[in-house]
């Protein structure tokens, strides 16, 4: 199980690794000022589903600059559906933007956007400032090898760090992602081979 004092282990680590800033950009993180940045963190999404994050940022980055030309990506983005549902974004951004503060479920929200499905609803969520966490596949074997979901792995841990959900989240999945924790080896051997070959406390 990722006690607490497991946690800030992990913790300690990411930050170690250069990452302090991404821990810092969760528990800041607020809700769109206008309906321009809505639709800039909505169509990041979309570009990142499915993506590496190194090739999504080189997209969303030529996205932007087309749809503020010419309100069309079609001719620096060659995924179609992907396409499509990025100038459907930006072209309605002003009623989707107000259409979002209004949501009494904003996750049932942001599930209706257009290439926004059942995770990656969390993602956009997150990064519109709701306090989630995204059951991306890392996070999701640490949540069952520890027989829980990942929002209440993620909401408990919050609660005993008194960090924010998407914190926790975030601080979990840079582990992952950077080799610091296998979650497959978590998943299936437990905690102390998760760590195998990082120098981080294995008890």
């Amino acid at each position: 199980m990722i006690t607490l004092s497991r946690f800030r282990r992990i913790e300690a680590a990411v930050v170690r690794a250069g990452h302090g800033e991404d821990v810092q950009w969760a528990e800041q993180i607020g809700q769109p000022a206008d309906a321009r940045e809505f639709a800039g963190i909505a169509i990041n999404v979309v570009c990142n589903s499915g993506m590496k994050f190194s090739i999504a940022r080189e997209i969303f980055g030529r996205c932007m600059a087309a749809l503020e030309q010419s309100g069309s990506v079609r001719g620096v983005f060659g995924h179609p559906g992907k396409a499509q549902a990025i100038e459907v974004i930006w072209s309605e951004r002003q009623c989707l933007f107000d259409q979002f503060h209004a949501a009494e479920d904003k996750l049932a929200f942001c599930e209706a956007l257009p290439w926004v499905g059942p995770i990656t609803k969390y993602h956009l969520a997150k990064d519109l400032g709701l306090d989630v966490a995204k059951p991306d596949v890392h996070l999701a074997r640490l949540a069952r090898r520890d027989r829980i979901s990942v929002q209440r792995m993620c909401s408990r841990l919050a609660r005993q760090a008194n960090l924010r959900v998407a914190t926790v989240d975030t601080i979990l999945w840079r582990a992952c992602a950077t080799g610091i924790l296998d979650s497959d080896r978590y998943d299936g051997e437990g905690w102390l081979a998760a760590f195998r070959g990082h120098p981080i406390v294995n008890h």
